[in-house]
Order: structure tokens, then C-alpha cells, then sequence
């Protein structure tokens, strides 16, 4: 509950104005329909008393009914402006936590950032900013309302009817409410942890569906895997109706608590009134204020039906979020001069919990306008030497420097304006070749079309996308709509488009035909002459591409 409390805090921090003005208004409805409910039940109570009395014609009816339909209108109002400012400050916050929550992924380890591409870790991240979204809206504004609300209308019906009803209704709904939440909020937080697995479960399976529909099609294995997801639409929906059966039980108990005070409140005014303390009509304020206080009481329910899906979302969202930043190291010195663009020195790493190194010590040299080809088997470690050159993983041994410093000490900034790495798995949004390509220049820079034509032709793919529409050309989500090979081209013409002093490449030719990889690896010294290109490759046909030197490194047990 602490880590609610801390998040509520957060959010409402990003919009206060709004909140409170939402919390004022909230309080308002609540208020006015306890004041409708009573001030309609006196005017009725009254009007048949005066009626039964025989001075009907001397009893004003006109003020009551002006304030009854002040009330109902300014009920109403309040209401739309309670929803519109709460939900517009609500979504504007849970916008501002996502710009958080994806700021403190940046920050994480290369290895944990990794571990959240799957469909599962991505709809995990979507679905805790979504499940906070009732923590203001059904919990925290809702109680406050209710909080304010019971006060004071205990202040007030002790006012206008007598301290023994205004304390018989504030006991039953403080004893009879508080126990109802209560047991609304613990029964249903096991039901609500598993009600959110089960609806996780159900969008990672129809995610891998999606995505792997043809695959699975060709395997034979998709009838199996459509079942799969028909089991999880059915587990979800077990889970929900769980859910449900919980939120129905605590609206009938606290149905029972209105009805209870309402009960109270009769009894206390009706003896009152028997013993002319009080007149019937004035009695009938309590009950009928009663009657509509429980409107608060059933606010806050689906928030409490709720609350162990936002507890658990809550301590994910802040851990996330609360990633600490990366030492920022001091401002690198001028390039050494003479120093190589890249050179390692018995470069080692191991990963956690293994008894040997990936690769056995590593160590070239990479000048400017060479091109070094690393080749080795699948596993050798090949993408973990590019990342720890990328400066994305720190070695456990050796050095490795940049223009004559260590990559650790370069400025985040200076580091990717100076070294640009192209990884197997190299992502493309959805939109136009222009878009995609556009990512590699400077924020607000236009893009050279001169200039990404002549890489494009030079990387073998000019042709192919003149024909689709040119840089215009839309694409799907993640580049659907170009092959393999041709996705890891367009990668690959961005990178050559941010014109690095260090290009580093893995697999660069992974889908290609021989004639079109060579291409491909002979262009790229045509497109970047000064740059030091640094290629890492299983593929044999790579050897023959004339690179300046070879060097091979086998993989260790690990």
C-alpha cells in the first residue's frame, strides 16, 4: 500500500490543479446528491403534512422545488466537470509515468534490456501503466470524496435534524462500510493478481500467434497453438467472472450498510419525532440523506476490487522507473594523436556464473580507412565483442579504446556521434523508408536525398524501392513489407547515413546471396573511405571480400 501511496503521490504531482479541482468536484457531486436525496425527501414529507394538516395552500413549494432542481442540474454539472478534469489529468499523468517507466528501461543493463523485447515483457510494461490508470480515478479521489462527504453531512444532519441520527448514520456506514471494503480489498486481491496473469498470459499466446502464424501453419502446429489461446481466453474469463462474483459480493454488502443506515436513521428520527424533539418531515432528511450517501461507498468498491492488480503493477512500475542513471563520465580529452580509431588489448568476457571466457583474449588494432573482418563459429561470442566495443557491456578483462581512451570514458552523446553499431537484429518502425532513415541524422536535420539514393543504390536495394515508391515507400510494423535481406540493407544505409568514424557490423550479409554480399561489403569502403569498418561473420564468402587483415577467434566451453 506504501508504494500506491508513492505513485499516487507522483502522479498527482503532474497535474495538482486539476486533481484538486476534480477532488472539489468530486466532493460536490457527492454532496449535492446527499442534499437532493434529503431536501426531495423533506419537501415531500412536508407537502404531505401540510396537506393532511389542511394549510396546503399556505406552504411554500416553490423555494424547496427551486433548490430540488438546482441541485439535480448542479449534480449533473459537477459531475461532467469532475469526469473531464479528473480523466484529462489522469491520462496526461499516466503519459508523463510511460515517458518515466520507458526512461528507466534506457537505463538498465544491455543484458536486461535485451530480455524485454519478447511479447510477454512488452505487454506487461503496457499493461501496468494501464492497470494504474483507476488508482487516482477509483481509489485515491473516490476515498478523499467519501472521507469529506461523511463529515459533512454528519455536521449537517446534526444541524438540521439532531446529533443522535447524524450519529447513528455515521456509525453504520463507518463500521458497516469499513468493514465491507475491507473484506471487498482482501478477497479480491489474490482473485485480481490472478485475473491480470491470466490476461497477460492470454496476450503473450495471441501476440506469438499473430506473429508466427505462417510458421506454425507450415509446422502443423497451429490448430495446437489456436487451441492453446482458446484455453487462455477461457482461463481470463474464468478469472474475471471471479472478479466479478467478488465486486457483486461487496456491492451487496454495502447495499446492506445503506439500507442498514437508512434503517438507523428512520428509527432515531421516527422516535424523535414521536417524542416531538423533531417535526416527521425534518426526520425524513436522515433517511433519505442515508439513502444517498452510499453512493460514495459504492465509488470506492471497484477501486478496492482492484487493488492487488494495481499493487503489483505499482511496485513493477516503480522499480522500473526508479532505474538509477549511469555514472555520466567527465568530458573525454582531444584524440590522441596517432592513435588508431580502435584498438583492443587482450579482450576477455564471461558471462554470470560461467567457469570460462566466451572467447579466448582478443586483440587488434583498427586504423582509419581499414576494413577488419572477425570470423568464427556460431557462439563464439562474435555480437558480444561488438557490444562490448559498442561500450554496451563492460569486459571482464582487457582494454578496449576509442581514438586513444577508453570507450568507458566517452560521453553517451560523443560515443554514438563517433561509433555506430549495426546488430543482427537491427529494428525498423512502422512508416516510410524516408522515416527510417531520417532516425539517423540530428533531430530537426532534413534528409539528403542525394545522398541516401547513393547509398541505397550502392547497398542493392535503389532499385527495389523506386519500384515500390521510393523513400516514400510505407512500412508495416517492425519494416513488414521488405525481405530479410532487404531490412538489414535499409538498417544498414541508415547507419552508413550517420557517417561514424567506427562502423561496427555483425552478420551484415546474413540472408544474402553471394553476388549481392560482396556487393554489399565491397560499397560500403566507397561510402564511408575514411571510416574503420569493423565486420564480425560465420559466413565464408565474407573471407573473399579482400578485407585489410582476418583474424579468427574460436569459441571456450562455457
Amino acid at each position: 500500500m506504501t508504494v500506491l501511496l508513492q505513485l499516487a503521490w507522483r502522479i498527482f504531482r503532474d497535474s495538482p490543479k486539476a486533481f484538486l479541482r476534480g477532488a472539489a468536484l468530486g466532493v460536490t457531486v457527492l454532496a449535492m446528491g446527499a442534499a437532493l436525496l434529503g431536501l426531495s425527501g423533506w419537501f415531500v414529507t412536508a407537502s404531505a403534512a401540510a396537506g393532511i394538516a389542511g394549510i396546503g395552500i399556505g406552504f411554500d413549494f416553490f423555494r424547496p422545488s427551486a433548490g430540488v432542481r438546482f441541485l439535480a442540474l448542479g449534480r449533473a454539472g459537477a459531475r461532467y466537470g469532475e469526469r473531464m478534469l479528473t480523466h484529462d489529468a489522469t491520462l496526461h499523468a499516466l503519459a508523463m509515468l510511460r515517458g518515466r517507466l520507458y526512461g528507466g528501461v534506457t537505463r538498465l543493463p544491455y543484458e536486461a534490456q535485451t530480455r524485454l523485447r519478447g511479447a510477454e515483457a512488452l505487454n506487461r510494461l503496457t499493461s501496468d501503466v494501464d492497470a494504474l490508470d483507476g488508482l487516482l480515478l477509483r481509489l485515491v479521489l473516490p476515498a478523499i470524496s467519501v472521507t469529506v462527504v461523511l463529515g459533512g453531512a454528519f455536521a449537517l444532519l446534526w444541524w438540521l435534524v439532531s446529533l443522535p441520527v447524524a450519529a447513528a448514520v455515521l456509525a453504520v456506514f463507518i463500521l458497516g462500510g469499513g468493514v465491507a471494503l475491507r473484506a471487498t480489498a482482501r478477497n479480491a486481491r489474490a482473485v485480481a493478481e490472478a485475473d491480470e496473469t491470466a490476461l497477460q498470459d492470454l496476450r503473450a499466446r495471441t501476440l506469438d500467434l499473430a506473429q508466427s502464424r505462417a510458421d506454425l501453419a507450415v509446422a502443423g502446429a497451429l490448430l495446437h497453438r489456436e487451441a492453446g489461446v482458446t484455453a487462455a481466453i477461457d482461463a481470463s474469463a474464468r478469472q474475471r467472472n471471479g472478479l466479478e462474483r467478488v465486486d457483486r459480493a461487496g456491492g451487496a454488502a454495502l447495499s446492506m450498510t445503506t439500507a442498514a443506515a437508512a434503517a438507523a436513521a428512520l428509527a432515531v428520527g421516527g422516535m424523535q419525532a414521536q417524542q416531538g424533539a423533531i417535526t416527521p418531515a425534518t426526520a425524513a432528511i436522515g433517511f433519505f440523506a442515508a439513502l444517498a450517501l452510499g453512493e460514495g461507498m459504492a465509488l470506492l468498491r471497484r477501486g478496492l476490487a482492484e487493488l492487488g492488480r494495481m499493487e503489483s503493477a505499482a511496485v513493477r512500475v516503480m522499480a522500473l522507473a526508479g532505474t538509477p542513471a549511469r555514472p555520466a563520465p567527465a568530458r573525454r580529452a582531444d584524440p590522441v594523436p596517432g592513435a588508431p580509431l580502435l584498438s583492443v588489448e587482450a579482450l576477455t568476457c564471461r558471462r554470470a556464473g560461467a567457469a570460462r571466457d566466451i572467447f579466448a583474449p582478443v586483440s587488434f588494432t583498427l586504423q582509419r580507412g581499414e576494413t577488419l573482418l572477425l570470423t568464427g563459429p556460431s557462439g563464439a561470442g562474435k555480437s558480444t565483442l561488438l557490444s562490448i566495443l559498442a561500450g554496451l557491456i563492460a569486459p571482464d578483462a582487457g582494454a578496449a579504446r576509442l581514438m586513444g581512451h577508453a570507450i568507458a570514458d566517452w560521453p553517451e552523446a560523443e560515443l554514438r556521434d563517433t561509433l555506430t553499431l549495426v546488430p543482427q537484429r537491427s529494428a525498423l518502425i512502422a512508416g516510410t523508408v524516408r522515416e527510417n532513415l531520417s532516425l539517423a541524422l540530428p533531430q530537426g536535420t532534413a534528409l539528403n536525398e542525394a545522398r541516401a539514393w547513393e547509398v541505397l543504390d550502392t547497398l542493392a536495394l535503389g532499385a527495389v524501392l523506386r519500384a515500390r515508391g521510393g523513400l516514400d515507400t510505407r512500412l508495416g510494423a517492425g519494416g513488414s513489407g521488405l525481405s530479410g535481406g532487404q531490412s538489414r540493407r535499409l538498417c544498414l544505409a541508415r547507419a552508413i547515413l550517420r557517417a561514424p568514424k567506427v562502423l561496427l557490423l555483425d552478420e551484415p550479409t546474413e540472408g544474402l546471396d553471394p553476388a549481392t554480399a560482396h556487393r554489399v561489403l565491397t560499397g560500403l569502403r566507397r561510402l564511408l573511405p575514411e571510416a574503420g569498418i569493423l565486420i564480425v561473420s560465420h559466413r565464408r564468402e565474407d573471407i573473399g571480400t579482400t578485407p585489410h587483415h582476418i583474424r579468427l577467434f574460436p569459441a571456450t566451453t562455457v
